[in-house]
């Protein structure tokens, strides 16, 4: 069985149907990871075939391609975009067929052949999605930042215009948010469809990492990629306003935590996790204590006479305060030893296909426990779950 061959067999399905959960929003936040992000689609088709679709989706670098083709698409064609999308950016380069690993099981020969494959993304790009400057640029000739990179995206911009419909996320239907890097400022922005008007150049510009991608123009302003600063959105979602009750699924596709390197190649891997995990657990304790201080300032602020109350002091204290509840369920793609410092740029059909099953298997496993759905009864208001840690799976 070839790659491509590969690529047609049906997914498994989950029948578990869930009715809609006691929450205000639900959030579908999606880190960037490049080639790992297949690992994001197979997440989202476990969690449509539940029924839980998002109320608001944001997303950094792949992670806003990904949430461009869930919110510019109906719910029930959301699915079939995005195995679309994956299976178009994972044809072999250069037209040829790739070299099955199906029943490879050494992972000295699959780590070489992951290697092979990444190399052909290298030097013929991902159909779909990126192709190489032929001739390449050199560094020390100067350009435009729009036109300074080894690779023109124009590939992605059809595929974007083929798959997505902007009007339809400009609609509202679902909250759209994708962060990208001024480059001029260095500042962090957020292009949300509550404020702009989402087109193909704010998802573009969220995955414009240098210096392989060009930088991306938007109204005289240009813009790299989001994770060179923070390769989440969670916190934007999480401080988001209004504060709602909220069930947020976080999907980060870097592993905070692994084994201290016995090589160069294992160290320079270790670096690249642990520099775009972005910190998923730490941010979210932060998040936690920040809840049990506004929980904490809302029952005192009932507490104290009406006099008070009426102090300017107890205003500013009242506008920070909640009783707002949030389930915070972390997937996180854990990958094999194989897979190498170039996992990030191995578009390969076979690879996308482990990634996308991995992504769909964990949320199965994560939805049948009961407490995911739930509203947490604790008094900080925040519960966390991480099916690694807590599953134990």
């Amino acid at each position: 069985m070839t790659d491509d061959d590969k690529s047609h067999a049906p997914m498994r399905k989950t029948h578990r149907v869930c009715p809609r959960p006691p929450f205000e929003r639900i959030a579908l936040v999606l880190q960037g990871g490049g080639a790992l992000g297949a690992y994001q689609a197979g997440v989202y088709q476990a969690l449509a075939e539940a029924n839980l679709h998002p109320d608001w989706v944001a997303g950094i670098s792949i992670g806003a391609v990904n949430a461009a083709l869930v919110a510019g698409n109906p719910p029930e064609k959301r699915v079939a975009r995005l195995r679309e999308f994956w299976e178009t950016v994972s044809a072999a380069p250069f037209g040829l067929p790739t070299i099955s690993s199906l029943e490879i099981k050494d992972e000295s020969i699959r780590k070489w052949l992951n290697q092979l494959r990444a190399a052909g993304n290298l030097f013929g790009g991902a159909p779909g999605f990126f192709k190489p400057r032929i001739p390449p640029p050199l560094p020390f000739i100067q350009g435009d930042l729009d036109s300074l990179s080894y690779y023109d995206i124009a590939p992605l911009k059809a595929t974007l215009e083929r798959l997505v419909d902007f009007d339809l996320i400009n609609s509202g239907m679902t909250r759209f948010s994708v962060g990208a890097v001024n480059v001029r400022s260095g500042n962090f922005v957020y292009f949300d469809n509550t404020t702009h008007d989402i087109c193909m150049e704010h998802v573009i510009a969220s995955g414009s990492l240098p210096p392989g991608l060009p930088a991306t123009e938007i109204q005289g302003e240009y813009y790299w990629d989001g994770g060179l600063v923070s390769n989440t959105p969670l916190q934007w979602v999480l401080s988001g306003r209004p504060r709602l009750d909220t069930l947020a699924f976080q999907i980060d596709l870097w592993n905070a935590r692994g084994d201290v390197p016995r090589n160069l190649i294992e160290a320079e891997l270790r670096q690249k996790e642990i520099r775009f995990s972005s910190r998923t657990r730490a941010a979210t304790d932060d998040f936690k204590r920040s809840q049990l201080l506004r929980r904490a300032v809302h029952h005192l602020l009932q507490q104290i006479p009406d006099e008070l109350r009426q102090l300017p002091q107890a205003n500013l204290l009242a506008g920070e305060a909640d009783e707002k509840v949030y389930n915070i369920i972390n997937l996180i793609y854990h990958s094999h030893n194989y897979e190498g410092t170039s996992k990030d740029y191995e578009f390969s059909r076979r690879t996308m296909e482990e990634h996308w099953e991995s992504g769909y298997n964990d949320a199965v496993r994560t939805l049948r426990h009961k407490e995911v759905l739930q509203r947490p009864e604790n008094h900080d208001g925040v519960f966390t779950f991480d099916l690694a840690r807590d599953g134990r799976e």
